[in-house]
């Protein structure tokens, strides 16, 4: 409890054209995502000129809506570095009850605290950006209870006193950015949806991917693998066949698994 940042915060860098800079360093394309993104950060800005507080909690909470592979959770980690705020993430795939987000009571010999404050401990401040993971993935029998947390962690008016049962003190929560990520919304409770800005996350085209994967994945794989730059060239004409090689598909984890295969045989070869 008292390692908890109850009055640590980080201070934000509210520079527009650094956070551009960011968001196109580690993302090609996605125009309309990163102009949403630009345009809650200079409301942010202005808030901070005028020295009004809580800039974030009467903003809406950003959604990301899409497709497996399309960049989700790395644009998430880059708003967060585009800021300079810590980045914590919170897994909602198969959650199985609402004590995993808000704790439980110490009456309980197995009690501990819930995701949120765990979150909040690792962070070390109290204005962290904290990503919900695939809201939409909750256990279907604990949906509701689920549901119900997150409708008070999203609401400023209700999460500046959210109470975790084990540490059974309030903690003000309205500095915290909350981004979600779903691949649909038909499975979010619809309370909460009113409470989310969707941002709708496009599928990538063939040429999008290869531009991609030339400038920004094939370079890093490259790295992690132990190759150079020598090691391993691919000629302009072979790109369009580990493209596409098995159909379509709307992200971006085939053709990353397809080129780690790639520099997978090469290291053999060499070794």
């Amino acid at each position: 409890i008292v390692n908890l940042p109850w009055d640590k915060s980080s201070k934000d860098v509210l520079d527009l054209n650094y956070a551009s800079e960011v968001l196109n360093k580690n993302h090609y394309g996605l125009k309309e995502v990163k102009e949403r993104i630009l345009e809650y950060l200079s409301v942010m800005i202005l808030k901070e000129k005028e020295n009004i507080k809580d800039s974030f909690s009467r903003a809406p909470i950003i959604s990301l809506v899409g497709l497996v592979g399309t960049g989700k959770t790395t644009i998430a980690y880059s708003i967060a570095e585009a800021i300079g705020r810590k980045m914590e993430r919170i897994p909602f795939g198969g959650m199985g009850g609402n004590a995993l987000l808000r704790g439980q009571s110490r009456v309980f010999s197995d009690a501990e605290p819930g995701y949120i404050m765990k979150a909040l401990r690792r962070a070390g401040t109290n204005n962290p950006v904290i990503l919900l993971d695939e809201i939409d993935r909750v256990s279907e029998s604990s949906k509701t209870d689920i549901m119900g947390v997150l409708l008070e962690l999203l609401d400023p008016e209700q999460n500046r006193n959210f109470l975790d049962h084990f540490i059974d003190y309030p903690f003000d929560l309205s500095n915290v950015i909350f981004i979600a990520t779903s691949n649909n919304t038909k499975d979010i409770s619809t309370a909460v949806l009113d409470r989310l800005e969707i941002i709708q996350m496009p599928s990538y085209t063939d040429e999008e991917k290869q531009a991609i994967a030339k400038s920004f994945m094939f370079p890093q794989i490259l790295k992690e693998s132990g190759l150079s730059i020598n090691d391993l060239m691919i000629d302009e004409d072979v790109w369009a066949s580990i493209i596409r090689p098995l159909g379509y598909d709307p992200g971006m984890r085939s053709l990353q698994r397809t080129i780690q295969g790639l520099t997978r045989k090469i290291a053999r070869y060499i070794v």
